[in-house]
């Protein structure tokens, strides 16, 4: 079957073993309408509030099954920042979330490192660590306090894990540090422009101030991760702001060292999908090796007349995604050999 869907096909299926909400790049601002970085496309600073309160209304209308939100970062606009007016909009979203009948696990963007410092990030509502599992007897999968990763497990035999797509960045951080001088120099090198969040004439575009990276501390916690799921026959959904394929994201809008997150998903079973946000206009793609990659269309770009949320339905063989406006639906099918492990 074709990975896309019409809506129709979705219609009549059996009742998923549990649903989850998605939404990405809200960027709320209390601003006019404006332009995006190159001048060439609307956002709606002010009217991204009005589509989250659409999509809390719709998902507490489906709280039987919907187990939790994932807000996949830039909650605000950095413009907030100019205006000094960071926690006020924060404060103004968050009060919206609140609402929702299930928890929110949100992930950190680079508009989040625009408005606040990682240390003010630790110790935010937009910290929501505490919603995450331990495993008691493996040590190794418990997160540093240098990033923010954590995971968790709604459903037997199911994970879900974030990660900190801006842990090597050069936003958000201590310039002072030793860790902010590397990425600095890094940065700089690969990109030589003046302006360091242009990519033009660079012969690797992803190498801009607006997108990071993973460490290798983090990279080798999500490898002990993903060891564990597969020892304990697990599927594993992974969660990060920032694009980790080419295929399904504009070449701007990736992770710095993205071959790296793949690599380590592609030495393990259990991962079968990989969700973003980050590149408004959305994307997909399923790998070589089966996983599929979702971006999810940005709220911020989304004019007032549509919608860009989504609803996850996951089944023993397959996850459904039913978007709504912008977002297409999508039914992803898992690898041929994990799908009797979830029956």
């Amino acid at each position: 079957m074709d990975q896309n869907s019409s809506p129709g096909a979705i219609d009549g299926i059996s009742e998923p073993c549990f649903s989850f909400g998605v939404i990405s790049d809200i960027q709320y601002a209390d601003l006019e309408d404006g332009y995006n970085f190159v001048g060439t496309r609307m956002r709606y600073y002010r009217y991204s509030l009005h589509h989250l309160q659409g999509a809390i209304e719709e998902w507490n209308e489906e709280s039987n099954h919907l187990f939790f939100v994932l807000q996949l970062g830039d909650i605000i606009d950095g413009f907030n920042a100019q205006y000094k007016v960071s926690e006020e909009s924060l404060q103004n979203v968050l009060k919206e979330f609140e609402k929702l009948k299930a928890p929110v696990h949100h992930t950190w963007g680079n508009h989040e490192f625009y408005n606040f410092s990682r240390d003010y990030l630790r110790n935010s509502k937009l910290n929501t660590k505490f919603l995450g599992d331990q495993i008691a007897h493996c040590p190794e999968t418990t997160p540093s306090e240098n990033y923010y990763t954590y995971h968790f497990v709604p459903f037997p035999k199911f994970r879900f894990i974030l990660l900190d797509a801006y842990d090597l960045s050069v936003l958000g951080m201590d310039q002072s540090s030793p860790k902010y001088q590397d990425c600095m120099k890094m940065l700089k090198e690969k990109n030589p422009n003046k302006e360091l969040n242009n990519p033009q004439g660079l012969s690797e575009p992803r190498f801009v101030q607006y997108n990071g990276g993973f460490s290798q501390d983090q990279l080798d916690w999500f490898n002990a991760v993903l060891t564990f799921s597969d020892t304990n026959q697990e599927k594993v959904v992974v969660v990060g702001h920032v694009p980790i394929h080419p295929d399904a994201s504009d070449d701007t809008c990736l992770a710095w060292n993205y071959r790296d997150a793949l690599s380590i998903i592609w030495s393990h079973k259990c991962v079968v999908c990989f969700l973003a946000g980050h590149s408004h206009d959305g994307g997909y793609c399923i790998d070589t090796h089966g996983v599929h990659h979702i971006t999810l269309e940005g709220v911020i770009e989304t004019p007032p007349e549509s919608q860009a949320f989504g609803t996850v339905h996951v089944y023993p063989d397959k996850m459904v995604l039913k978007g709504r406006g912008r977002v297409p639906d999508r039914i992803m099918y898992y690898k041929k050999e994990m799908a009797f492990l979830f029956s």
